[in-house]
């Protein structure tokens, strides 16, 4: 349903970034391929500055690339014409991070949610608001509590408006920028879950950004590990997460909880820091921190190759 082939996104360094540089780039995302079919979903994990938010803003069309191609039901996006654009509006929506910032407090429930729907669309007023009653009976609220402003709602419940108002153009695709990260972690599983009932229910695709690896793992068919604006591994979620291939998978791997209080984990603690965008490091990336660094990985890019059935990795250990 959506492909990206060899997506860069280079910004100016802003003034003082990088010093006695003029003309330096920012390197955000550097040439990431990723693909999701229909009805799937792709879990992108990594640390803060390694590219996830970059690369959702790119397939929302809210930035452009510098480079790379963006394809949607086989279409390059950047051919697309206004009908094209518009019918890419409606198919791909978003679901922000924020339910607190995400929605404006001065508007009503069902004018958030009316929100997306064209004003130009010969659409009568009372088939807008039957949609609107009826999306938000579909995230688990009450249809009357369009009436009613963000302020009277809990966190969660938030959260289940900004999904129905991404729900509303009867979308196709959906990318989840850390939908559950400024919930209490009581209100986590409940999202979760709508958002998978809705899945089944709806046949939607995600692309579900997380710093949470068990949300990811729980959610996620597919998982891509991004490291300093390049993807280090991609494979089936359980896979991944079992027999990580790539150093900084099973690193980053190591940092989270395990599912069972009683599992034993060796900690990789890994030395440094992430490279800076404007500077990253010739070779791969990931030598100066990793701990399985040979001589050529700081030479030679590693090559990106399936190691393993539907198994992707670009290490030098393959």
């Amino acid at each position: 349903m959506l492909e990206g082939v060899g997506l860069k996104k280079y910004f100016p360094a802003a003034s003082g970034f990088a010093v006695g540089r003029p003309g330096a780039w920012v390197k955000a995302l550097d040439g990431v391929s990723v693909r999701v079919a229909e009805g799937e979903t792709l879990g992108i994990v990594g640390e803060s500055g390694s590219g996830k938010t970059t690369l959702a803003k790119l397939c929302l069309l809210l930035e452009r690339p510098t480079a790379g191609a963006l394809r949607f039901d086989g279409k390059d996006t950047a051919a697309f014409d206004r009908d094209d654009l518009r019918r890419y509006r409606r198919s791909v929506q978003a679901v922000f991070q924020d339910p607190y910032s995400s929605l404006n407090p001065r508007m009503r429930v069902e004018d958030i949610v009316a929100e997306p729907l064209p004003a130009d669309g010969g659409v009568s007023r009372a088939v807008v608001a039957e949609r609107v009653r009826e999306v938000l009976q579909l995230v688990g609220l009450r249809r009357e509590s369009g009436a009613l402003y963000p302020h009277e709602f809990s966190g969660g419940q938030r959260q289940r408006i900004a999904i129905a108002r991404a729900l509303v153009t009867y979308p196709k695709f959906l990318v989840l920028d850390e939908p559950v990260s400024a919930l209490d972690v009581s209100i986590r599983a409940q999202i979760l879950n709508l958002l998978k009932r809705l899945q089944e229910q709806l046949g939607l695709a995600y692309m579900f950004i997380s710093h949470d690896l068990a949300a990811a793992r729980y959610l996620a068919t597919r998982l891509a590990v991004m490291y300093a604006g390049k993807l280090v591994e991609v494979g089936e979620c359980d896979a991944v997460y079992t027999e990580p291939l790539h150093p900084y998978t099973e690193a980053l791997l190591s940092a989270a909880l395990p599912l069972h209080p009683g599992t034993r984990r060796q900690r990789i603690v890994l030395g440094g820091e992430v490279p800076s965008p404007v500077n990253p490091p010739e070779g791969c990336r990931f030598h100066p921190r990793c701990p399985r660094a040979m001589a050529q990985c700081s030479r030679q890019e590693p090559e990106w190759k399936e190691v393993k059935p539907r198994r992707f990795t670009a290490c030098h250990l393959y």
